[in-house]
């Protein structure tokens, strides 16, 4: 849908100094086929994800794939625009991997550093060793996919917590009213892994490793940006974030 792509367009459109009407556009041999702009409009942005994929420092931590940075990149442009962000902290959590993977990344895009990396958690009914079922109902015990802006921090049964705001309708807009929240769990560590072959799973949250989740609340708190990605072409059909 075209629609999806009007963030890049008007990206594309304004990084081009105005011609004063039609004809001067059609003189410039210039196509104002809606389709065709936006397609130029993509591989203009994926050109400058890459750059600033290259230049990121990984602090000594491995980088996110590619593919789930530019996701994650389109969406965070995507909800700066819309002012929805007071933070340049983005957090992506790569579903596509392996519970026994440290799958969570902290990225300061203003100093264009990696922060932070962790084992997280998905939901006891998303799957075992791989999370690959996703839901927004309530008690459906699944992990959501998309992106979500960090609320405020509280103490709750699980000591330090937060609040996530889902950022998509019909794919995590339930976020709060399910109490999915970032919190430390005694079973995301790596001694459940060596014991059970796979991180502990929880009832839908993103939970960390208690080790980390203080340093983690407090990097991430006041509406910076977190996304959850995984490889489905069921989320890209949904999304108005990404394309």
């Amino acid at each position: 849908m075209i629609y999806r792509f009007l963030p890049l367009i008007l990206l594309f459109i304004f990084s081009f100094k105005p011609l004063n009407n039609l004809e001067q556009i059609k003189q410039k041999g210039i196509s104002t086929d809606p389709e065709l702009i936006a397609a130029n409009a993509k591989t203009s942005f994926i050109t400058k994800c890459k750059s600033v994929y290259s230049i990121i420092d990984a602090n000594g931590y491995s980088l996110p794939s590619f593919e789930s940075f530019l996701a994650a990149f389109e969406g965070y442009e995507n909800l700066k625009l819309q002012g929805k962000l007071d933070s340049e902290i983005l957090t992506i959590i790569d579903f596509s991997l392996s519970s026994v993977h440290e799958r969570m990344w902290v990225v300061d895009m203003k100093t264009q550093k990696v922060l932070l990396r962790s084992l997280v958690s998905h939901g006891k009914n998303s799957g075992l060793e791989f999370a690959t079922n996703f839901s927004n109902e309530n008690e459906s015990y699944k992990s959501s996919l998309g992106f979500y802006v960090t609320g405020e921090s509280y103490n709750g049964k699980h000591g330090l917590s937060l609040r996530l705001d889902g950022m998509e309708f019909g794919i995590n807009h339930n976020a709060r009213a399910r109490a999915v929240v970032i919190h430390g769990a005694d079973y995301v560590s790596k001694s459940f892994i060596k014991n059970h072959g796979r991180l502990g799973r929880s009832q839908g949250c993103p939970a960390v490793p208690y080790e980390v989740h203080k340093e983690l609340i407090e990097t991430i708190k006041g509406k910076s940006c977190v996304f959850i990605y995984h490889p489905t072409r069921a989320y890209v059909s949904k999304s108005k974030l990404v394309s």
